[in-house]
């Protein structure tokens, strides 16, 4: 691996930790204040919000400046969303805030692997990436449990600057003071990063044409006979799990009689069985090979729906690092496809925004169903059932749709392949 790709993946991995650690302590900032807990659920989607509306003009961003100093603005952005949540915004509105640094973030982040490294290293980059972007879940739900939780919450909240009433007394305020520093480390990282070879493309000064551009490279995505299958698997993949990240905090409640720094670790173990799928992937597969994980989405989906009859947590751990390995092993082949085809098609930046926009809104959506039906009394083991339902019957329908692609259209299907196998753009 080239040296800034280790800067990248630095720069990533702290970033990630603190927007993790904030999800928990943002939780119980919410249940602390005495919100009703669709609120609570809502956290999800109001992340995911701006990289749905703002996924027309990140990524065209994302292409018009070094990568590096896009990474830098966005996590700048995401200290203004602490900073309004620890100084009277309303955490929801604050948390959208962060999930708009996170939104501009993430085509420069995945977009700059694409022009730093050949194909034939996208797959190992992709398990690196999201290996470490699972540990920073695991580790950033932990910390946000632990931050949040009586010992650590006390020792933060002792630390008086002379002179200076900050107005912070809860313990998740503490917290969400204590993470802006990790969003500073992370920033220095980004102001680290090299400067690739690819060239800079213009930014549209009008709005409505990016638009259109963005809608026509969403279509070219889309319309792509391998485009279509990774995108739909890595889009539903994401759309899930986003929301199964609350879904677990709640389940833990309502199953194992957890409360916010018990049930943060049993997120964690998920993040821990995704984190050794997605690197058994990245070492066993390549790019080509990526469509022969599908089956396992429909695996993934039915075994979701059996955590409802968990109760004990020593079956409940080792059942969700499977589940998480499942997942990771999914997710690294088709994303690494994906990105592949994006950068082929349009360039690495619009590509990552396309995926964005795919991918949150499917979060958006799902989110949003959760919340509603939470705010009308469906309880953590009906939501789960709805989740795995949809994940299977999902997958079992994109796996017919590739089914037919290969059969109607193989010659299309073997050029597309031969050029996955080339380290030649």
């Amino acid at each position: 691996m080239k040296k800034g790709f280790y800067t990248i993946m630095s720069a990533q991995f702290f970033s990630s930790l603190a927007d993790n650690a904030l999800f928990v302590a943002a939780v119980e900032l919410l249940r602390t204040s005495g919100e009703p807990e669709w609120q609570r659920a809502a956290l999800v989607p109001m992340f995911a919000l701006f990289y749905v509306l703002l996924a027309p003009f990140v990524g065209a961003f994302a292409d018009a400046v070094p990568k590096g100093k896009v990474m830098f603005y966005s996590n700048s952005i995401k200290v203004i969303g602490c900073l309004m949540m620890l100084f009277g915004s309303h955490p929801l509105l604050a948390y959208a805030i962060v999930g708009l640094g996170a939104a501009a973030y993430s085509p420069a982040k995945y977009g700059i692997l694409t022009e730093l490294l050949p194909p034939s290293q996208l797959v190992k980059a992709n398990g690196w990436i999201e290996g470490l972007t699972i540990a920073s879940i695991i580790l950033g739900v932990l910390l946000g449990g632990q931050l949040v939780g009586d010992k650590v919450s006390a020792m933060l909240l002792g630390l008086d600057l002379p002179m200076i009433n900050t107005g912070i007394d809860s313990a998740p305020e503490a917290a969400i003071a204590a993470l802006v520093s990790l969003y500073v480390v992370a920033a220095l990282f980004n102001l680290r990063i090299p400067r690739t070879s690819a060239a800079l493309q213009p930014l549209s000064g009008s709005p409505l044409c990016l638009v259109r551009d963005f809608a026509q490279c969403n279509s070219r995505l889309w319309q792509d006979k391998l485009g279509q299958i990774s995108l739909s698997t890595t889009t539903l993949f994401w759309g899930v799990s986003g929301n199964l990240r609350y879904i677990v905090l709640a389940w833990a409640a309502a199953a194992l009689g957890y409360g916010t720094t018990q049930a943060s670790s049993l997120v964690g173990v998920v993040a821990i069985g995704t984190a050794v799928g997605a690197v058994v992937a990245s070492v066993w597969m390549r790019l080509d090979q990526a469509t022969r994980v599908i089956p396992l989405g429909i695996a993934m989906g039915l075994l979701v729906i059996l955590m409802n009859f968990i109760s004990n947590v020593w079956v409940a751990a080792p059942f969700l690092i499977i589940l998480g390995a499942i997942g990771g092993f999914l997710v690294v082949p088709m994303n690494a496809l994906l990105q592949h085809r994006g950068h082929n098609l349009m360039g690495a930046g619009r590509s990552i925004a396309v995926q964005n926009f795919n991918e949150q809104a499917c979060i958006l959506g799902l989110g949003a169903l959760y919340t509603g039906l939470t705010k009308f009394g469906m309880s953590a083991f009906g939501a789960i059932t709805i989740f795995g339902l949809v994940v299977a019957s999902t997958m079992w329908l994109i796996r017919g749709w590739h089914q037919r692609n290969c059969q109607q259209h193989p010659a299309e299907l073997e050029r597309l392949l031969s050029i996955a196998r080339s380290d030649h753009h």
